[in-house]
Formats: structure tokens, sequence, C-alpha cells
């Protein structure tokens, strides 16, 4: 994975660049805590507030006021090669789930005899259990690129919906994604503000989805107040763009306080999609998220209604592992649930976790 070009963004009050510009000042997320320390503060207006005029274009942290040249990135040993750690002594893992039947209808209401919880084929003793709907720290990513055009539109008020329909604690960052990715919106719960970054639309050039997505997850790790964290991903194609993989994508967002990852994609089924389909649904699979492969943008606000009641209906479930092994290693994770008939259920939620040997212990959570 690589571990230089990252930036993080933030909005400024500068015209936004011509497009040659931009691709230039790309700007990506920090993930280094010593540069996260150095990003420039944004105030954030109350939902409701009024606002007449378009929020400002980003520009890199790091970058000098005067002149816009890039200043210099801190190191990023990502000694866990991107991945899902917990500590060798692991307090309590704790995760979010989702639960539906056979008809992938929502399951709301189980208690906690319902669940089961397994670690390397072993069974957990269950350390807590309680059901959610707090205020969540959300990413909406958009894809820029030009075959988004004609979608763009329904995608942006489908997306405006998902944040009205949320807890007035929410905070809400966007970033719009082609060859390059842009914070057009850092965290804000401010609909005004969140409309005029959707609305910041250049949609040309190819598709860095890979890239946006793991900058993203960095940014909300490093940058959220609240623990619980989820991204939205719209797009219309496979990434052809990004630096990263997708088995480096996979183990950034399985990162300790990674989000949950819901994604709506458009996939032209007559151009050979399964990879792409695959692709996807790896990437929110391995979250505890799931993706959607609408076939007409009309069909996108119902799929944010559903996400959202989703999100709201979390089972949140914690254990002691029982697991004494040392060394750098992924212990998978199985979540069992069955109704009041005995019925299997399907349990969405976070497949596993990598240890570290060398560290002392912690908690864990998602």
């Amino acid at each position: 994975m690589k571990t230089d070009g990252v930036h993080q963004l933030d909005a400024k009050t500068e015209p936004r660049p011509a497009p040659g510009y931009l691709r230039r000042l790309a700007l990506l997320f920090v993930m280094a805590a010593a540069v996260t320390a150095a990003s420039i503060a944004q105030e954030s207006t109350p939902q409701g507030a009024s606002s007449t005029s378009a929020q400002p274009p980003s520009t890199p942290v790091g970058a000098d006021a005067a002149s816009g040249a890039q200043g210099p990135l801190a190191p990023n040993p990502k000694e866990d090669a991107g991945q899902f750690v917990f500590k060798k002594k692991v307090e309590e893992v704790v995760l979010r789930a989702v639960v539906v039947d056979s008809q992938n209808h929502l399951i709301s209401g189980l208690d906690r005899e319902a669940f089961s919880i397994y670690e390397d084929g072993n069974l957990q003793k269950m350390t807590s259990f309680h059901r959610e709907n707090v205020p969540l720290a959300l990413g909406i990513l958009i894809d820029n690129s030009g075959s988004m055009r004609s979608k763009r539109q329904a995608v942006n008020e489908a997306a405006l919906n998902l944040v009205r329909s949320s807890n007035a604690g929410d905070q809400v960052f966007v970033v719009n994604f082609g060859e390059e990715y842009y914070l057009d919106q850092d965290f804000t719960d401010n609909v005004a503000k969140l409309k005029a970054a959707l609305d910041r639309v250049e949609t040309r050039g190819s598709t860095a989805l890979y890239d946006a997505v793991v900058a993203s997850a960095a940014h909300i790790r490093e940058s959220a107040t609240l623990q619980k964290r989820v991204l939205l991903v719209v797009t219309d194609g496979r990434d052809n763009a990004s630096q990263e993989s997708l088995e480096e994508t996979v183990h950034e967002l399985q990162r300790a306080d990674g989000p949950v990852v819901y994604v709506i994609a458009f996939v032209d089924q007559t151009k050979g999609a399964t990879a792409s389909i695959h692709a996807l649904q790896t990437i929110s699979q391995n979250t505890g998220g799931t993706a959607y492969f609408p076939k007409d943008p009309s069909e996108v606000d119902t799929i944010t209604k559903s996400i959202a009641f989703d999100i709201r209906n979390q089972y949140v479930i914690g254990y002691k592992s029982s697991n004494t092994a040392s060394g750098h290693t992924f212990h998978s994770i199985e979540v069992q649930a069955y109704d009041a008939n005995h019925h299997r259920l399907r349990v969405r939620t976070r497949t596993g976790y990598f240890t570290e040997a060398s560290a002392t212990s912690d908690s864990a959570s998602q």
C-alpha cells in the first residue's frame, strides 16, 4: 500500500481552480497523526442555518496560504500494513451487526440469547449487548466521472434525503471523485453546505474509486469524534485509475475504528461486470455493509431510505476474546442468530481482525 502522496482536504475560500489545475492539486488525506494535528479547523454551522451562497472548494492541508504551494508530508510508518488490528491482549471486541431474514427483511427485535459469536471457530462469551440509534459520522462519496452525468441529479437528491433523515447529531462530509478526489465539504450537519458540495459537479475522466475509499476511511478514522462510522459510495463503473488495489482497500477498511461501507453501483451488465460487482461486494461485505446494483437512478432514493433504516437498527455486541495466540495473525469472526422458530438468520458484521504481538492491552470497537 502506498504511504505517501496522501493528503488531507479542507474547505477554503478561494475559487475552484480549472480542471487541469485540480489534477495537480489532487487533495488526499493525511493518515499520520502528526499531519492531522496541522490540519486547518473548519467551523460547523447548525442544521437549518441559512446559507445563501455555495460553499467554496478545498485546498491541500500543508499548503502555503499565500502561494498555494503544497507543504511537506509527515512519514506514515503503517506498521500494521493497513490492516484492522487489535492488540494481543484484547479487552473486548465490539461488533455492530445488522440482522436480516432469508428475504432480506431487517430483523430488529432479537434479544441477547438469539446470538452466538465464534472466533476462529471457537464459541466466545458475550460481555455486552444492546441495540442503538445514536449519531454517526457519515461520508458520502460520489463518482464524478463523465458517465455519471445523467445520473447525478437523482443521486444528489437521494443523498440529501439520507442526510435529512439522519439524527440531529450526525456529522457528514462529502467527497467527489473521478481521476482524483476532493473533500468538497468536511464534517457538518448543515444541509445547505452539503447540498452545495454535492452540486459541485465536474463529470469527466476516469474512476479512482479505491483511492477515494481509502482516503475517506483515513479521514473518518482520524477526524471523526463519533464512534459509529459509515461510508456511502455511489459509482457507476469499475475502478480504472487507483494506486490502491482492492486488497489494500479492504485491509485499510479493516483497521480499528474503520467504517461500515454501503455501495450503490450502476453497473452496466452488458460489459462483463462480474469483476466490478465482486469487488464492490467485497468492500461492503467485509465491513458489515452491503452493495446495491440499481438499474435506474430513480431507484436510488428508495435504496438510501433502506440504508438509513439499516444503520438505525444495529445490534452492538461485545465479547472478550479467548484467543491467546501471538504474532500478527488474522482471526475470523462469525456471528450467528436465530429467530424464535429457530430459523437461521443472516448477520452482517465485520469478518475478523488481526492481532499485534508487540502491543499492550487495548480495547477495540467496530
